[in-house]
């Protein structure tokens, strides 16, 4: 590029961010293309062999020449393997683990759906920063709600029955001979349905405010095999009924949440004497330095889009953000008067913290 009429730039500079803008470009619109993938389970068929553009459409229904030019967009991108010889397209073991396999603790398309679903609400919170109003997560197009539980469903997939329970002071020994279990904020039930096969002695009740999300999670309920086991209602984080629940989780909700401090106090009392509140956030450091990383990029795009706007249409409207770090959590909490408070353990996406009376 020409810098002949502005010489006061660093050519290299501005050649390696156009190169950044090129690449995150291509990664906005690729969101769409694996969405589209997903979707006509393209993915999935090209799990199996390698395939011609013409033998993929024939094995999928699709047209030929929409999917020549989508097979062309993912060898681009890496998501796809091209063979120049064989004229074909494949997944290689590590593509088909997280493109293909929707059981995988790494499966990504989740990811995209929630990404494409959220930018759909970009012309109203464009309005939303002149006006400060809120927009409620139900009010976000569907591919909110489908592409938030399979985006979630891999990490806790990976996590919550290994790693996360487990690091919490006797709940899992509770959890095995038998507890009243209530995950506020359950959505579709992802993470409940987890904990409902793991610990079959144990019954739990799933809490959502959004009524569709709630129809999902009965309807993945009855599908496994577990509804007697586990019951899902449409309740708010201050309002969930019942008293003398062992474990309360909260999962990667607490910060979408208007009032953080009243629903934490709400969990405090629903708690049984010695039970315990698991909080699942998103992996954030206290001090904005130390977030301004790749990861931390993805966190505060979805606080822009859908946690700080979800939180604003609530009572309160504290606003904590999707990055606000264990500071900020560990007051919400010692606010509602828990007494004990600490990081139990974390990944690379989520701290998972305990909290007791």
């Amino acid at each position: 590029m020409s810098t002949a009429l502005i010489p006061a730039l660093d050519t290299n500079k501005l050649n390696a961010f156009l190169g950044q803008f090129v690449t995150d470009l291509g990664a906005a619109v690729h969101a769409g293309m694996v969405v589209i993938g997903e979707k006509l389970g393209l993915y999935k068929a090209l799990a199996g062999e390698p395939m011609s553009s013409a033998q993929l459409a024939a094995k999928t229904n699709t047209d030929e020449r929409y999917l020549r030019e989508w097979l062309a967009s993912q060898a681009a991108g890496g998501y796809v393997t091209y063979d120049e010889k064989a004229d074909k397209f494949s997944l290689s073991e590590e593509q088909a683990f997280t493109l293909a396999a929707e059981d995988s603790p790494a499966y990504l398309p989740g990811a995209f759906e929630l990404a494409l679903g959220s930018l759909a609400a970009v012309p109203r919170i464009v309005e939303s920063f002149h006006t400060g109003a809120g927009m409620g997560w139900h009010e976000h197009v569907d591919g909110v709600f489908h592409g938030c539980e399979k985006f979630f469903r891999p990490g806790y997939t990976a996590n919550l029955v290994s790693s996360w329970i487990p690091a919490l002071s006797d709940v899992k020994e509770k959890l095995e001979a038998g507890a009243r279990v209530a995950d506020v904020g359950c959505g579709q039930g992802a993470s409940t349905l987890l904990m409902t096969k793991a610990f079959p002695n144990s019954r739990f009740f799933g809490f959502d405010y959004h009524d569709k999300s709630i129809e999902a999670a009965r309807e993945s309920a009855t599908r496994n095999g577990i509804a007697d086991r586990v019951t899902f209602d449409v309740s708010t984080a201050k309002n969930f009924p019942g008293k003398g629940y062992d474990f309360v989780a909260v999962f990667d909700c607490l910060h979408d949440m208007g009032d953080p401090i009243g629903a934490a106090a709400h969990v405090r009392q629903s708690l049984s004497k010695d039970g315990t509140w698991m909080i699942v956030e998103p992996f954030a450091n206290d001090q904005l330095k130390d977030n301004l990383n790749p990861v931390g990029r993805v966190y505060y795009s979805f606080s822009t889009l859908l946690c700080t706007p979800c939180s604003r249409s609530q009572e309160v409207g504290l606003c904590l953000g999707a990055q606000a770090g264990e500071r900020r959590i560990r007051e919400v909490v010692t606010s509602a008067g828990f007494t004990r408070f600490r990081r139990a353990t974390e990944t690379p996406f989520n701290i998972v913290y305990e909290a007791r009376p």
